[in-house]
C-alpha cells in the first residue's frame, strides 16, 4: 500500500486536447472609403498538451489557421491581416502560404514552463501577461491587452518573457517582467498589489525604448448592494510613427470606471466608461498597426459601454456589447450574440457587430458584419 502511494505521487500529470474554432462571416471591408463585402470561411484548429508534476507545470498551445474565400484573400483587408505579428523576437506564425481560392498558415499560440508553489510562482516563454481589471478596455495592458472590437476579443499574440510573482500572504504581492521584442530590446514591468480594508490596489510600471507607462487598478465590492466596482488607469509616455513614418512623442493619460451587478433572474449587466486625455486619427492607427501603444490609439476623448449576457436556459444563453464614442458626430459599436450549447463539446454561436454613426464618424465608416461560429472540443 505504500509503495503504490509513492508511485502514484511520483507520477506526472497529462492533458491532451483539441479545439476547432469555425467562422462562417459576412464581412465588410476594412479599408476606409472602400465599398466591399466579403464572405468567406475561417477555421482554427488548436492543439494543447499540458504537463504538471509537483510544482512544476508546461503548456503549448499551438494553431493550424485557414481562410477559405478568393475574394477576401486577395483583398486589402486581408493584407492588413497579414501585416499584424507578435512582438517576439522569432516569429511565431508562418508566413500565409496562398493558393487559389485560400490561404494558411501556422502559429504557435502559448509555449511557456514554470514553477508554483505558496509563495512564489515563476513563468518564462510565450506567454500572456495579465494586466488591468477592465472588462471592455484595459488601458494599462501594454503586452496583451483586449480588444473588444474583435470577434474573439481575448485572442491575442503571447509575448516571451520571464515572469515573476511573490506571495506576500494571502491580500499581497509583488511581481515582474521581462520580456524580449521583435528588434531584440528589452520591456519591463513592475508591479505590488495588496488589499486595504474592501477593495484591491494595484500599482504597475512599465518600461521600454518606446513606451513608459505608470498605472494603477483599484476594485472592490458596494457594501452588500452586490455591486462590484473598479477602476483602472494608465499615464502614457510613448512614442508613435506618423502617417509620414517620422517618430514623435505622445504624452496622454487614459482611465476607466466600471461596475457589474447581477441580477437574481440570471441577467447580468456591466457598465464601463473610458477616457483619453488625447486623441489620434486613424492614420495613426494604421502607421502603428503593430506598436505596444495599438490599443490605446482611442478616436475619441470619451466613450461608454455596456455589456448585458443573459441564459435563457441551461443551454441557451445571450450577449450585448454596446459601445458608444462620443465625439463631434457621435458614433456607436453594437454586438449582440446568440449561444447554443448542443452538448459538453459542440456549441453553435449567432452573432453580429454592427455600426451606426455619420459616415466619417468613428464607427460609422465600417460595414456591418455577421457571422456563425462553430466549435468542437475533443
Amino acid at each position: 500500500m505504500l509503495l503504490f502511494a509513492f508511485t502514484a505521487s511520483a507520477l506526472a500529470q497529462e492533458s491532451f486536447r483539441a479545439e476547432n474554432t469555425n467562422f462562417t462571416i459576412s464581412q465588410g471591408s476594412f479599408i476606409p472609403g472602400e465599398d466591399a463585402r466579403y464572405s468567406y470561411n475561417y477555421d482554427r484548429l488548436r492543439l494543447y498538451y499540458d504537463y504538471k508534476k509537483d510544482a512544476y507545470f508546461f503548456h503549448t498551445s499551438a494553431d493550424a489557421v485557414h481562410y477559405l474565400g478568393r475574394a477576401f484573400t486577395h483583398s486589402e483587408t486581408f493584407d492588413y491581416l497579414e501585416a499584424l505579428r507578435a512582438d517576439t523576437p522569432m516569429r511565431i506564425q508562418t508566413a500565409f502560404q496562398h493558393y487559389s481560392r485560400g490561404a494558411s498558415a501556422a502559429k504557435l499560440y502559448r509555449l511557456y514552463g514554470g514553477y508554483q508553489d505558496d509563495r512564489n510562482r515563476i513563468v518564462a516563454g510565450v506567454q500572456n501577461i495579465t494586466m488591468g481589471v477592465g472588462h471592455i478596455w484595459t488601458p494599462s495592458n501594454l503586452f496583451n491587452p483586449k480588444n473588444s472590437y474583435a470577434l474573439e476579443p481575448d485572442e491575442t499574440f503571447g509575448v516571451l518573457a520571464l515572469s515573476y510573482t511573490r506571495y506576500m500572504g494571502m491580500a499581497s504581492q509583488v511581481y515582474g517582467v521581462v520580456s524580449t521584442r521583435k528588434d531584440n530590446s528589452a520591456k519591463y514591468a513592475a508591479g505590488m498589489q495588496t488589499t486595504i480594508a474592501t477593495a484591491e490596489i494595484a500599482l504597475n510600471s512599465i518600461y521600454s525604448n518606446d513606451t513608459k507607462m505608470l498605472g494603477y487598478t483599484i476594485q472592490g465590492n458596494l457594501g452588500d448592494s452586490g455591486i462590484a466596482w473598479r477602476s483602472e488607469g494608465a499615464f502614457i509616455r510613448g512614442k508613435l510613427r506618423t502617417a509620414d513614418g517620422e517618430a514623435e512623442e505622445s504624452n496622454f493619460f487614459q482611465g476607466l470606471v466600471g461596475a457589474d451587478y447581477g441580477f437574481a433572474q440570471g441577467l447580468t449587466l456591466s457598465v464601463e466608461a473610458l477616457y483619453s486625455s488625447k486623441t489620434f486619427d486613424l492614420d495613426t492607427y494604421v502607421a502603428n498597426i503593430n506598436s505596444e501603444l495599438t490599443n490605446n490609439l482611442t478616436l475619441s476623448h470619451f466613450y461608454l459601454g455596456t455589456e448585458l449576457s443573459y441564459d435563457f436556459t441551461l443551454y441557451l444563453s445571450g450577449s450585448l456589447l454596446y459601445i458608444e464614442s462620443f465625439n463631434n458626430e457621435n458614433s456607436r459599436f453594437i454586438a449582440p450574440s446568440l449561444s447554443y450549447i448542443i452538448n459538453d463539446n459542440n456549441t453553435l454561436t449567432l452573432g453580429a457587430q454592427l455600426y451606426s454613426g455619420a459616415k466619417k464618424s468613428e464607427f460609422g465608416r465600417w460595414k456591418n458584419s455577421y457571422f456563425l461560429k462553430y466549435v468542437l472540443s475533443w
